[in-house]
C-alpha cells in the first residue's frame, strides 16, 4: 500500500508539472525578408493561441535583414511596427554577429529590440539542446 501511495504521489507531481509546462519555441530565420514576413504572421497566430508562449527569433545570413533599421517587407511596409508589437508581447529577437562581421554591417544598424549573439547557428542549437526549445522554421 505504501508503494502505491508513493507512485500516486510521484504521478501527481509529474502531471502537475506537465500541466504548468511553459511552451518555448525558437523561430529560425535565415532566408530573408519573405521568410521573415511569414514568421511574423506565424508568431502572431502562435501568441494569439498561446499568449504565454516563450518565443525567441534567431536570425543569421539573409535572415537578419528584417532586423536592420529601415527594413521593409515585400509590399514596402516597414518591419519596425510588427517587430515592436511582438517585442512588447515578449518575443525576443537575436541577430548573428558572424553575419554582421562577414557582411560588414555595423551593429548600430540592428534595431534596438534585437540582441546580437556570437553565432546564430550556435544560438539555435543551444536553445534546442540546453534550454529545450521546440524548433520552428517558417
Amino acid at each position: 500500500m505504501k508503494i502505491s501511495r508513493s507512485i500516486a504521489f510521484v504521478a501527481a507531481i509529474l502531471i502537475s508539472s506537465l500541466a504548468h509546462a511553459e511552451t518555448k519555441v525558437v523561430y529560425h530565420i535565415n532566408e530573408g525578408v519573405q521568410q521573415a514576413s511569414r514568421a511574423i504572421g506565424n508568431i502572431r497566430n502562435h501568441l494569439n493561441a498561446d499568449p504565454s508562449a516563450k518565443i525567441v527569433v534567431v536570425t543569421h545570413g539573409p535572415g537578419i535583414d528584417f532586423l536592420l533599421e529601415g527594413a521593409e517587407n515585400m509590399a514596402g511596409g516597414k518591419f519596425a511596427g510588427p517587430i515592436g508589437e511582438l517585442a512588447s508581447r515578449g518575443v525576443e529577437f537575436r541577430v548573428c554577429n558572424n553575419t554582421l562581421v562577414s557582411r560588414k554591417i555595423a551593429k548600430e544598424q540592428v534595431v534596438l529590440e534585437a540582441k546580437i549573439v556570437p553565432s546564430g547557428v550556435a544560438e539555435v542549437a543551444n536553445l534546442q539542446a540546453k534550454e529545450k526549445y521546440a524548433y520552428l522554421r517558417p
